[in-house]
């Protein structure tokens, strides 16, 4: 599809003798023409930024609109203003395709100027530009919806009609290899045109569930990694057990003093705090030429985070070829993107391949915390939480997760026998510590 409109936009310069500019209704750059002239004043402030950027700021195309294009029908001559970066004058030839507009093209324009049959004829090649921009509008929204349907369906015949569906509308391209890709949270009112995300061939919103668990803002991760083997014991060598404190129980006082977080310091925040409304993420289908090359669905990603606020990030599905599982795709790209929220390492950008141990947490139903670690997950112990998943992170060696912390190895040891005493659990015991590490990052997502 660029290329047509590459084809059509030289037509134009060649029509017109001047080098031509396609952008979108939005002023998005689309295709543009060489420039091989010495002129300086031809390549000003804003045509340079709108081929380097490809896309022009919002007080320039509220200048530019300002001359009426967004109403013209045929072409509109506008002035050089050099205050505004406009350093030669320029033609402007509406886009339009059953009376609305969809993009513009742009010639600088030079005394005598082109004749009024050269403008005619570059307005009929501006009409079959409509044309192919208003086909593949259409064809976007149209596939965002079937991309909707098979991503809301339960396995069965609803699912089998939509895919079918959304395999009638991709045509030939519906065999090849994709990838989808999950931006959360998103929070823009609609979901973007595909035509503004590159490689897309669908873009649709969803709800969002997730990340909203008990522990959602709990501890903070220093280099956590649930995928270390539990190693030496919780007490050190040699160490008995710490005796309760003589607050009893909930208390979590360090006897031993160390350079550890101030008090009151609030712990990092694990995910996003949900805002009033219903949450959503958007749904991307991205072509792939090769499932070793991951990189338009990457770019696609990144493009879409950054435009949802840093409050997102996104997880990429496995490539696949077909449309058949695309469900299943569906809930690899979502379990990255959770997966992305509760261990910053993984993200801001996660793919499913890399997630490690977290393939098969985020594959874990839903439910509450184990009775176990229920009060290790209350607010008044997220310091003690914290001090637990870093020391498992650590395969349990009591050095390198004291110098995590930036404690003492005998107020590690302290929390360590609060912990024990809150959960019941032996640190000492493997399935234990198991049980402990999984339910400590399962309550992230």
């Amino acid at each position: 599809m660029k290329g047509d409109y590459q084809e059509l936009v030289d037509e134009i310069s060649t029509l017109l003798g001047t080098p031509a500019t396609l952008e979108n209704r939005d002023f998005g750059l689309i295709a543009f023409g060489a420039h091989d002239s010495d002129d300086d004043s031809a390549m000003d402030p804003v045509r340079t930024r709108s081929i380097l950027t490809r896309k022009s700021t919002p007080a320039v195309r509220a200048w530019f609109e300002g001359f009426g294009i967004t109403r013209a029908t045929g072409p509109v001559r506008i002035p050089a203003a050099p205050d505004a970066g406009v350093y030669r004058d320029r033609i402007c030839l509406p886009v339009r395709h059953r009376g609305v507009v969809l993009g513009y093209v742009w010639l600088l324009d030079a005394e005598p100027g082109p004749s009024h049959e050269r403008l005619t004829a570059a307005m009929d090649v501006a009409a079959r530009i409509g044309e192919l921009l208003a086909d593949e509008e259409r064809a976007g929204a149209d596939l965002s919806r079937e991309l909707r349907a098979v991503l809301a369906a339960e396995r069965g015949w609803q699912y089998d009609m939509a895919v079918a569906a959304l395999r009638t509308a991709l045509g030939p391209d519906a065999e090849g290899l994709h990838a989808l890709v999950c931006v959360a949270p998103w929070t823009g009112e609609d979901s973007p045109s595909p035509r503004t995300v590159p490689g897309a061939a669908a873009v649709c919103a969803l709800p969002w569930l997730g990340p909203a668990g008990p522990y959602a803002a709990g501890p903070a991760r220093a280099g956590g990694d649930p995928n270390t083997a539990s190693g030496g014991g919780p007490h050190g060598p040699g160490k008995g057990r710490a005796r309760p404190a003589a607050g009893g129980p909930g208390t979590t006082r360090d006897p031993v003093p160390g350079p550890g977080p101030a008090p009151g310091a609030a712990a990092p925040h694990a995910g996003y705090a949900p805002g009033p409304g219903p949450r959503r993420a958007l749904a991307v289908l991205v072509r792939l030429r090769s499932a070793d090359n991951l990189s338009p669905a990457a770019t696609a990603a990144e493009r879409l985070r950054a435009a949802a606020g840093p409050a997102a990030v996104a997880g990429v599905a496995a490539p696949r070829r077909g449309l058949g599982e695309l469900d299943l795709c569906w809930h690899e790209a979502t379990a990255a993107a959770r997966a992305a929220h509760a261990q910053p390492r993984l993200g801001p950008l996660a793919h499913w391949s890399e997630l490690g141990a977290y393939r098969l947490l985020t594959a874990l139903p839903q439910a509450e915390p184990d009775p176990a670690v229920r009060a290790l997950l209350a607010p008044a112990h997220t310091e003690l939480a914290r001090t637990a998943e870093v020391f498992l992170d650590h395969a349990g060696q009591a050095g390198r997760a004291a110098a995590a912390l930036g404690i003492h190895r005998q107020t590690l040891y302290y929390r360590l026998s609060r912990v024990e005493q809150l959960t019941g659990l032996d640190l000492d015991a493997g399935e234990d510590r198991l049980l402990l590490h999984m339910a400590l990052k399962t309550a992230r997502l």
